[in-house]
Formats: structure tokens, sequence, C-alpha cells
């Protein structure tokens, strides 16, 4: 009686290998700790949803991507051993203190465990990224900047009264050239051409008070 591995033809191996493949990738999808493979040079082949998560992506949105592109090593110096046991067939962990920036702005700090890893001896190393997240900077938020200055503010009030540019200027200690700086700076913030649509873009933002006439800013607070 022949073995039964005996018998098994490649095409066997093969489907069996995909069966285990499979296995694999669906076991990293349930893992809760953030997993991505890279090639040697970095760039992300497969990344588990958790990893994703990090910066509100989903998994295939990171596929190519290099790993630098989402993490920031605290000192460069630590990648040059990991570069040193991918070219030497090493296998050893590296871990890496990293900071990253999430959507939310707040930015975090960690450590990745990088391991080089393969599936047989003559097989190309490949990283195992395993992202250990630390905790948050948290730092104040800034205060988001006015839609417009004091004196921007003032001109486009002058303006939705239908004051002339020189008027304008004179009220409010300006040159022609001064307001007209001003307003063409408005137009390139706000992505808007002209003085009408200009004074309709300070109503919707709330520079000037729609319950006001003549037209004024509104008053902060």
């Amino acid at each position: 009686m022949s073995h039964q591995h005996g018998s098994r033809s490649a095409e066997d191996w093969h489907r069996e290998a995909i069966t285990w493949r499979n296995r694999a990738i669906l076991l990293l999808d349930h893992l809760p700790l953030p997993v991505a493979l890279c090639d040697p040079d970095g760039a992300i082949l497969l990344a588990n949803p958790a990893m994703a998560a990090e910066w509100g992506m989903l998994p295939g949105q990171m596929r190519g991507r290099n790993a630098l592109d989402f993490f920031r090593p605290r000192t460069t110096a630590r990648l040059h051993p990991i570069a040193e046991a991918v070219r030497l067939r090493r296998r050893s962990r590296y871990p890496l203190e990293v900071t990253w920036t999430p959507p939310s702005g707040v930015e975090r700090y960690g450590e990745v465990d990088v391991d080089p890893v393969s599936d047989t001896p003559g097989a190309p190393t490949a990283l195992m990224l395993v992202l250990r997240v630390l905790g948050e900077h948290t730092e104040p938020v800034p205060e988001p900047a006015p839609a417009a200055s004091e004196i921007e503010a003032r001109i486009l009030a002058l303006a939705a009264s239908g004051d002339t540019t020189p008027r304008i200027a004179r009220a409010v200690g300006l040159t022609v050239d001064g307001v007209n700086y001003h307003l063409t700076q408005l137009s390139r913030r706000w992505q808007v051409r002209g003085r009408t649509a200009l004074v309709a873009r300070a109503y919707t933002l709330n520079v000037l008070d729609p319950e006001t006439w003549p037209p004024a800013p509104t008053e902060p607070g």
C-alpha cells in the first residue's frame, strides 16, 4: 500500500498552501494587535484592520505604501540594524520607537517590533511589524484661526454697504492698494471671485452679522 503523502500531487500541495494562507489571513484580521507585513524595502504587502484603523483607513488602502509613510522613528539610526538583518538574513526582533498622527490629530507614540521572516530558507525576507500603542501626547488644541481678521471684517462690512474702494480706504485708514490687497487675500482664502461673492461668503461664515444694518462685523463671543 502506498503512503498517502507520496501520492499527493503538486496541485494538492498548492491547494493546501492556499487554504493555510487564507486561514492565516483570517487569523491576522481578527488579531486585536496592529500587524503588517512588508517587503525588504518597507513597502506594505498586508495590513490587518487593527493596523489600518490607526489611520482611519481600510487595510487595502495601506497596501503598496511604505511603512515610513505612517510611522516616524524617534531615531533613524535604529533602522540600520534592520537593514543589515535583511541583508544578512538574520532572524531577530528589533524594537523601534515611533510616533504617528491618527485622524484625530493628537500625536500617538509606541513601539514597533520588526521581525525579519520568510516562508523557507531560500525565500526573500519579509518584515513583520507588530505595533504596541503606548500613549498619546495630549497637547492643548489650538483655537481655530478666525475666518477674517478685524481689518478684513471692517472692509467687508463697508463693501456690503456699497462703498467704493476709495471710500473704504479712507474709512479704515489704508490706501486703495491696501484694501485691494486684503480683498485679494480673502478671495484666495475663501476661493471665491468678485466682491459680491466675498460679501455672501462673509455672511455664511458669520464674519458679518446678518441681523445688523448697516452691515457690521459679528461681535466676538
